[in-house]
Order: structure tokens, then sequence, then C-alpha cells
């Protein structure tokens, strides 16, 4: 036998769905003018004028100012590791090291060789943990080089990354990058070359990602 619909419970069914749908829509409303209330531009985040040369394309860059000598920085890359996975389709973090002393040069050196050989997985937390962990000052050729074999590069390899022109330009292009944004320390976000969120500004390492968040999503919607 056939079971007979309830036309009145399809009904119901059916008010239900376009009420959860418009509960949905208000609680996303809300949480945007929430956001947009919470986080005030220029108490939390600055405009950057002019803006800040990011790349080409189209996605919306969230630069990290980092250095590897940095405690803050340390503590801040897992979190925004596991960040950055979250992020919408659109939107990709890219990091950038600060170059403001010679030993720092160095450090934005070996950021951009494990680029260009590749191996920025693997050495990118090695060179952090070399420096937290292993007390490590990581600034001569041969300490890196030493560091890198350790983590399966081959030393000529390396040193053809370490003179090559490529690199020396990427550093240099890092610097500039660091310069026009004015950032006072890192480390510190830089969302489509447009808003900067600082640590002391934002409050907490949890706040920066947050307000980053709602800067991308803003300019996401933009687009």
């Amino acid at each position: 036998m056939t079971a007979i619909q309830n036309p009145i419970r399809g009904i119901q069914g059916s008010a239900a769905s376009v009420w959860h749908c418009v509960v949905l829509c208000v609680a996303l409303l809300s949480g945007s003018a929430l956001a947009e209330d919470r986080w005030v531009e220029g108490q939390h985040y600055q405009i950057l004028n002019p803006l800040v040369a990011v790349g080409r394309g189209d996605d919306v860059i969230v630069t990290e100012f980092f250095w590897y000598g940095c405690g803050h920085c340390y503590t801040f890359e897992p979190m925004l590791t596991a960040w950055g996975k979250q992020l919408p389709e659109g939107a990709v973090v890219q990091p950038s090291p600060a170059v403001w002393n010679e030993p720092m040069r160095m450090h934005a050196k070996a950021y951009f060789i494990a680029e260009v050989l590749d191996v920025k997985a693997t050495m990118h937390p090695v060179i952090f943990d070399a420096m937290h962990v292993q007390r490590k000052r990581l600034t001569s050729r041969l300490e890196l080089r030493d560091l890198f074999e350790d983590n399966g590069v081959d030393p000529e390899q390396f040193d053809k990354a370490f003179e090559s022109f490529g690199v020396d330009s990427q550093v240099r292009q890092a610097d500039s990058r660091a310069r026009s944004a004015k950032i006072s320390g890192t480390p510190s976000l830089m969302i489509a070359g447009k808003y900067l969120i600082e640590t002391r500004a934002a409050g907490s390492q949890t706040n920066m990602l947050e307000i980053a968040r709602f800067l991308v999503d803003k300019e996401l919607s933009a687009r």
C-alpha cells in the first residue's frame, strides 16, 4: 500500500526550511556587521597609502612579514599555517622576510634559497627550530650551508643559489616591500598591499588573524 503524504506536513517542512535560511542569512549579516564594528580602521589596522606592490594575479595576498630570529614569529608561525589552510579560494599567504641589518639579510637569503631550491616546506620550520630550539645564530654562509646539507640539500646547489642574482634580487624586493609598508616590527600582516596589521595595535596574535580574515573577506566580496 502506498502511503498518503500529508500536505500540511510538507508545507510545514518547506516553511521550516525557508525560516532556517532566513535565520542563517541574518546570522551571517550580523557577523559581518559585528566584525565591521569590532575592528576599526586607524585603531586595529592601517590603510596603506600608497598601495604596496604584491605581484600580479587576482588572488588576495596575505603578506607575512617575519624574521627567523624573532621569538614572536616563531610562536606565530604554526598559528598562521593552520589559519592559512582555512582561507577561502582566491586568498593565499605569502611570507616576506624583513631585512633591517646584515644578519637579517642572511636569514632572508636563506628563505629565498629554500624557495628557489624547492625545499621551503622542509627548511622553513627547520630554520626556525635551528634558531629557537638549537640556539644557532646562522649568520654565516657556512652555518647555513651546513644546515641545508644536514637536511638533504646538495652543497653545490646551495652555493649556486647563494651566489645567484635571482636570490639577491628577491632579498632586495622583500626589503623594499617591508619599507614601503612601514612595518615597525615582526610579525606583521599586510592584506592585498592595502592594509597593515601589527601585533600591538591588534592586541594579540589571535586578533591579528581575525582582523586579517575580516579584511580578506572584505577584499574578496569587492571583486
